[in-house]
C-alpha cells in the first residue's frame, strides 16, 4: 500500500534526525527543529530564502501567487516531504512559491551547504530524498498529462484518490481526509474552474461516492476505484 510506504519512509527519516539530534546540529551547525501553528507560514513568496526545509510532522500547502493577484494551490505535501532551496530557480534568490501550514506543523530547517554536506556524508538519507523528490517529479508529470487529456470528473476523481493515498485516515465510508480544503484548493489542484469542480462535488456526493462538510472530505475510495 502507498500509504504504508509513505509512512515507512518518513519514519527513517524522521528516526535519523531524533536518533542524535544534538550530534546532527554539532556537524551541521544551521540543523534547527521548529514548529509552527496552523496557518503560519514556513516562508512566502518573494522572501530570500537558500535553506531546505523537512516536514517532520503535519500538513503543508505550496502556493503562488499570479501577477494578476489570484493565488493558485500547487501541491499539499505531508510529513518527510523536502521543500526550500533547490525547488526554485538558482537565477534568483527569491522563492517562487508560499509554503503554508495546513495544521500545527514540525519541520526541520538547515542551510544549503549544510544540506549538501548532509546528503554527501549520509548515503542513505541521500537515497530517500532522491526517491521523494523524484516521485513528486512523477506526480507533477502525471497530473500534467491528465490536465491535457483527461475531462474534468476523472481529474477530480484523480486528485482524490492521490490526497486519499498520502492523507487518508480509514473511516466508514473508505477515507476522511485529515486536511480541510477548499473547493478553490481542490480546483487549482485538479486544473479547472471552481463552479465547475463544485458541481462535480455535489453529484459525487448525491450518488454516494463522497461526503463532506466544511471541515473534512470523506472518499468512498471503493467508488471511485470501480468507476
Amino acid at each position: 500500500m502507498p500509504l504504508i510506504e509513505n509512512n515507512l519512509k518518513s519514519n527513517l527519516i524522521n528516526a535519523f534526525f531524533e536518533c542524535d539530534l544534538k550530534q546532527l546540529q554539532k556537524d551541521y551547525h544551521s540543523i534547527k527543529e521548529i514548529n509552527v501553528s496552523n496557518k503560519a507560514f514556513l516562508y512566502r513568496q518573494g522572501d530570500r530564502c537558500s535553506d531546505v526545509f523537512w516536514i517532520k510532522s503535519g500538513i503543508v500547502k505550496l502556493s503562488h501567487i499570479t501577477e494578476e493577484g489570484i493565488e493558485t494551490t500547487l501541491a499539499i505535501l505531508g510529513k518527510g516531504s523536502v521543500i526550500g532551496w533547490f525547488w526554485n530557480n538558482a537565477a534568483s534568490p527569491e522563492v517562487e512559491e508560499s509554503v503554508q501550514a495546513l495544521k500545527e506543523v514540525n519541520f526541520y530547517r538547515l542551510a544549503k551547504n549544510d544540506f549538501k554536506a548532509l546528503m554527501s556524508h549520509q548515503t542513505e538519507l541521500a537515497w530517500h530524498v532522491f526517491e521523494e523528490i523524484n516521485a513528486r517529479k512523477h506526480k507533477v508529470e502525471r497530473k500534467l498529462r491528465t490536465v491535457i487529456t483527461q475531462p474534468v470528473e476523472i481529474r477530480v476523481i484523480a486528485t482524490l484518490l492521490e490526497l486519499a493515498e498520502v492523507f487518508g485516515i480509514k473511516c466508514t465510508h473508505g477515507y476522511a481526509l485529515e486536511i480541510h480544503l477548499t473547493q478553490q484548493e481542490v480546483a487549482d489542484l485538479v486544473g479547472a474552474s471552481r463552479s465547475v469542480v463544485s458541481t462535480i462535488l455535489n453529484d459525487f456526493r448525491s450518488r454516494g461516492m463522497l461526503d463532506y462538510t466544511r471541515e473534512q472530505i470523506c472518499i468512498n475510495d471503493a467508488a471511485f476505484i470501480n468507476l
